[in-house]
């Protein structure tokens, strides 16, 4: 367990230096905001990949506790080791967030102002997070396992621009992302909101999960 840990706290945690420190990189190389988007969203989708190929065979590379709640609904995970891992993902994500302030030379945690709020922005956390876990469970179910660095990576670079929220899909991630001012930062009162909607989302995506690819092929 503790090398799971270990690993879902890393994986986490560079995951996060890439959507921070590509944000940062592009705010500072571009002034067009749809080019800074571009490059945040590239960045984030190779890191995803490269971290799950790398991660996966130690701890399942999820990165995300909605990931292990609709495991516990399906029963692929239990709940201990979710909450576990939850905690693991929010502490690496922190950790992260930290990291790629100093490496540009930023505070360590500098509380962001970006307010995300809105219902149509809340909505869309709801629809990224149904389909970041449809693409996951859909290509296990499909003993395509292999694949979910790719596939995954391929939906969350495009629903960076898809989606009006961008995507966040992921409560580890929009907890360390309220550490960091800058593009990829969303202020703390936007966080439980947020949250609640990914939660939400996994909820439906249990529902959907369940009725669409059944139980799951041993």
């Amino acid at each position: 367990m503790s090398r799971r840990l270990a690993a879902e706290a890393i994986g986490t945690g560079l995951l996060i230096v890439a959507v921070i420190g590509s944000g940062i990189m592009a705010e500072r190389l571009t002034d067009i905001v749809a080019l800074q988007l571009l490059c945040n969203a590239v960045a984030t989708g190779g890191a995803l990949v490269a971290l799950i190929l790398i991660f996966e065979p130690v701890s399942g590379a999820s990165f995300n506790p909605v990931v292990g709640i609709v495991g516990v609904f399906t029963g692929e995970a239990t709940l201990k080791d979710t909450l576990w891992y939850a905690f693991a993902q929010t502490f690496g994500g922190c950790l992260g967030a930290i990291t790629a302030n100093l490496m540009f030379d930023l505070d360590a945690i500098n509380v962001s102002q970006k307010v995300r709020s809105g219902s149509g922005i809340l909505f869309s956390e709801v629809v990224a997070t149904v389909g970041l876990l449809l693409v996951i469970y859909g290509t296990i179910r499909a003993q395509r396992a292999h694949l979910v660095p790719f596939t995954v990576a391929a939906w969350i670079t495009g629903a960076y621009f898809f989606t009006s929220s961008t995507s966040l899909a992921n409560p580890a991630v929009s907890v360390a992302r309220s550490l960091s001012n800058t593009f990829a930062g969303i202020a703390p009162e936007s966080v439980p909101m947020f949250v609640m909607m990914q939660l939400f989302g996994a909820m439906l995506a249990v529902v959907i999960i369940k009725f669409v690819f059944g139980k799951p092929r041993l």
